[in-house]
């Protein structure tokens, strides 16, 4: 029941969607313009830096409030699977951004709040590996996606590596696997929701990073 709830939980954070409503607040709607995506790569490309930045940072940080959550109702009850339920949470988290009910499923790819659980369940260290990664991956090829996608694959191993190094402090082998299948999947769907991505960089054709005159 606990982990139900705790995607539930997730899943509610998820729904805000912070492309979306930001450029509601500016007249425009994100899922018409651009590639119809209501993520940051495409805030950031039809209506700015501002909005980019602003819907990353939103998107990033339902997830770090929803793992937050979970730690206030479970921190005392359930410490040794708060970790796991963490995750949870995350993953809910993710789906809510991707398929939002009341827009008709149509939501973003997941990455920045991916990014939100990274930040919030596991260490400095791959925080900062998986920033080198992203930074590094688009500086040099000007593809977010590739970027994303290097990070989804980077974050499945560090979490495998650091719960077998004992980093999440959990004992119970069963949690850990959990994780690892949560990890993977977050991993799953985010290659799911690039598969276009991915055509075209196979093709050669993929776009590559813009910024909008947006405000």
């Amino acid at each position: 029941m606990e982990r139900l709830i705790c995607v539930i939980i997730g899943y509610a954070f998820g729904l805000i969607q912070t492309g979306y409503i930001y450029g509601k607040r500016q007249g425009v709607d994100i899922r018409k313009t651009g590639s119809g995506n209501a993520g940051t790569t495409n805030a950031l490309r039809t209506m700015g830096w501002k909005a980019g930045l602003v819907t990353f940072l939103g998107d990033c940080f339902k997830c770090v409030f929803a793992v937050v959550l979970v730690h206030l109702i479970y921190g005392k009850s359930h410490p040794d699977m708060i970790p796991m339920l963490s995750m949870y949470a995350g993953m809910g988290a993710v789906l809510g951004h991707n398929y939002p009910f009341y827009l008709k499923f149509k939501g973003g790819k997941g990455i920045a709040a991916t990014a939100g659980l990274i930040v919030s369940t596991t260490n400095i260290w791959i925080v900062l590996i998986c920033l080198a990664v992203f930074v590094g991956i688009v500086g040099v090829t000007r593809y977010v996606s590739l970027g994303s996608l290097a990070v989804v694959i980077i974050y499945l191993v560090s979490v495998i590596v650091y719960g077998r190094m004992g980093g999440f402090g959990i004992t119970n082998a069963g949690y850990l696997y959990e994780m690892y299948a949560i990890a993977a999947f977050l991993m799953v769907s985010a290659f799911y929701k690039h598969k276009e991505n991915i055509k075209r960089l196979l093709s050669g054709t993929e776009n590559k990073i813009s910024v909008g005159k947006g405000k």
